[in-house]
């Protein structure tokens, strides 16, 4: 007997989403277990301060009691960014900006930043079509908002909050949205 396989809910286009600057670093992410486990991983695997990635395990592990404390159990996921990695930011260090804006904003741990919100609305065809060209157009004129003043930013990441998927619009490679209304 062949086992049944229902076809997955479909998630409604005309639910909220989150605009966020797409920061150019390493995808980085901290879990934190109900056992006390501390695991801290790349976007393909765990890494360690000897088998480390741009030293985002280091410098995790070096912050692991405010982390631990500040997160709390989970696992988080965030861009670890700035100088030495990718487009540097015009950074003199390197910081770990968490990708979940609607869970982490003043309460976050000191060590971390939030990625930055460009916009936050309904998706459908007139309010994110506007707020993403508004992001888009934002970041060509004015910047990083991550990193004030660095002016090559790399570009969007917009979360479907019912559907939970990521899509991202970068400046120089998605250059369709450019002068259109």
């Amino acid at each position: 007997m062949i086992e049944f396989e229902p076809f997955a809910k479909i998630a409604r286009l005309t639910r909220e989403c989150t605009v966020t600057e797409k920061i150019d670093g390493t995808n980085a992410s901290i879990f934190i277990g109900e056992d006390g486990s501390f695991l801290v991983g790349s976007r393909t695997r765990w890494i360690t301060p000897e088998d480390d990635n741009y030293g985002f395990a280091k410098w995790a592990h070096a912050n692991r009691e405010e982390l631990v404390n500040g997160l709390g159990i989970g696992h988080h996921f965030g861009e670890w960014w700035g100088q030495g990695v990718q487009r540097n930011y015009s950074q003199t260090s390197k910081r770990f900006s968490l990708f979940n804006t609607s869970k982490w904003g003043e309460s976050r741990p000191s060590c971390c930043d939030v990625v930055p919100v460009l916009y936050n609305g309904v998706f459908d065809e007139f309010g994110v079509c506007k707020g993403i060209k508004a992001a888009l157009k934002q970041l060509t004129e004015q910047g990083s908002a991550a990193a004030p003043g660095f002016m090559k930013p790399e570009g969007i990441v917009i979360f479907h909050h019912a559907a939970h998927l990521y899509f991202k619009k970068t400046l120089d490679k998605d250059e369709e949205w450019k002068g259109k209304s």
